[in-house]
């Protein structure tokens, strides 16, 4: 609920309540567990579904991937979901698993601080105060919008905006806009802008790789059959899942697999783009897969529209009502549209978390995120990371890989419980291993190969992408290992109150 302190006491804080925080919810209701909280600072559930409302916000996952294994949905209306369809999905899993009594909205997670000599989260919230014996971050990786430092950007006088924060309540129509990059979101948001502004400037840094988007309709016959014969939908989401599994041995040991992709990319290109020049501009010098490879089939169409420039020669400035680009042209604008991405390296939700040592983990970091499975992290005790430093995939779905933390953090309560353990803390050794095991598997990655992405943290390291196959790290993350981890016995209840 809104506005309510959250309790006081509870087995389990969960930070986030999109695919991360409500699946981990959900889980432990099914495991029997009921004493947890999950904190939310949104006014309602759904995570980035809810955060960004973009015109043509869509997921570029299939719709039979894009949903909890153990939450089926076989109404889908579309191929890929839609922003509006996946917030539905949210809010009915939360209904439908009996979790929403947990959830505390406009809730926001202010400071935890792990406290040694009672052996739990102090944690400060928008909301009130409240101490968890374990505290799982589900704050999602692109969360935090990314705004850039342009030279005189606070003399704008006129509307700006992230897509993440989509001014809703402003009329695009006529206006003269800019948006500011080509990346997922850009290639969604402008097609759909389109009709209604008076002129558009799209602000090229990079030009990313697009293929054709497949998405189609999913009909009324199709949705019954799914709904009267589960098993059909089971064999169609195996098969999609393991046809994108078939990415990985190019993305993640040799490029040079994925020659096929630049070649329909390329295809693509030359089938929508007449004109040479405007070619060779939207034509990358990198890799295929060295950044997000980007569905869409109305994108080049959009670029060739009447009323539509592409600048590729960077910002110098911006004025009270216009940008000057890296030539020296002065383009009059209405609005600005951010559509800069995020920067997942450095989430925000690290400088409130304060380990056995009293230091954030922003502190640790220092802008290089390592853990062991991408989710423990040494110096932390009893912490959980949802979506942490390398988990993130260029070719499948992150529902897979969250189940699979999932599953990994009721296996270390339910091991916590019968080794009678306090606390659990992952061994450094164990942590130092794993990350020099999956920065030797990234070194000959695609995602490694020269370009600049937000695969690569600020000491050039790549410390978002899993270098694998799926079904590994679900192997991996299927039990809690107590050798890999310090156990320490629960604090006496006598002794954690006279601290108190």
């Amino acid at each position: 609920m809104a506005g309510v302190p959250p309790p006081a006491e509870t087995d389990v804080a969960i930070v986030g309540a999109g695919f991360g925080g409500l699946g981990m919810a959900i889980q432990l209701k099914r495991a029997g567990r009921d004493d947890f909280v999950v904190l939310e600072r949104a006014a309602d559930v759904g995570g980035t579904w809810w955060a960004n409302t973009y015109p043509g916000c869509q997921c570029d996952i299939p719709s039979n991937l894009y949903s909890f294994s153990f939450a089926r949905k076989s109404d889908w209306t579309t191929a890929y979901p839609m922003r509006d369809q996946i917030l539905e999905y949210l809010h009915d899993c939360a209904r439908r698993f009996g979790v929403q009594p947990h959830i505390e909205l406009e809730c926001e997670l202010l400071d935890a601080a792990w406290d040694p000599d009672r052996g739990r989260w102090d944690i400060e919230t928008s909301s009130g105060r409240l101490s968890a014996r374990v505290l799982v971050a589900a704050p999602g990786l692109l969360s935090e919008p990314c705004v850039p430092d342009l030279p005189g950007l606070d003399r704008f006088e006129g509307t700006t905006f992230h897509t993440a924060n989509w001014n809703r309540d402003y009329d695009l129509t006529g206006r003269r806009v800019a948006v500011l990059g080509t990346g997922a979101s850009a290639v969604q948001v402008v097609p759909s802008i389109l009709e209604r502004v008076g002129r558009l400037f799209v602000f090229q840094r990079t030009p990313p790789w697009v293929i054709p988007h497949l998405d189609h309709p999913v009909g009324p016959r199709l949705q019954r059959l799914y709904e009267r014969a589960p098993a059909v939908q089971r064999m169609v989401r195996a098969t999609i899942w393991s046809l994108h599994e078939l990415l990985v041995p190019g993305m993640a040991r040799d490029p040079r697999l994925l020659k096929g992709h630049e070649l329909l990319a390329r295809a693509n290109m030359r089938r929508s783009i007449r004109d040479p020049e405007l070619r060779r501009r939207l034509t990358p010098d990198y890799a295929i897969g060295c950044k997000r490879i980007l569905l869409s089939s109305d994108w080049y169409p959009a670029i060739t529209s009447p009323g539509v420039e592409l600048v590729t020669s960077g910002i110098r400035e911006v004025r009270e009502s216009s940008i000057v680009d890296g030539e020296g042209a002065e383009h009059e604008l209405d609005t600005i549209v951010f559509a800069t991405g995020f920067v997942p390296s450095d989430p925000p939700i690290a400088r409130r978390l304060r380990g056995r040592e009293g230091g954030t983990l922003s502190e640790t970091w220092r802008g290089s995120p390592q853990a062991f499975l991408g989710t423990t992290v040494t110096g932390f005790p009893n912490l959980f990371l949802f979506y942490g430093p390398n988990t993130n995939l260029g070719h499948n779905s992150i529902i897979y890989m969250l189940e699979s933390q999932m599953t990994y953090v009721l296996s270390a309560l339910d091991a916590m419980d019968e080794l009678g353990a306090g606390c659990v803390e992952v061994r450094p050794q164990v942590q130092d291993a794993f990350n020099e095991e999956m920065q030797e598997r990234l070194r000959d990655s695609v995602w490694n190969s020269g370009c600049s992405s937000w695969y690569l943290d600020r000491s050039g390291r790549n410390s978002i992408q899993w270098p694998g196959f799926t079904f590994e790290y679900r192997r991996r993350t299927r039990r809690f290992e107590a050798a890999d981890y310090r156990l320490s016995p629960p604090v006496p209840a006598a002794a954690a109150a006279a601290v108190g």
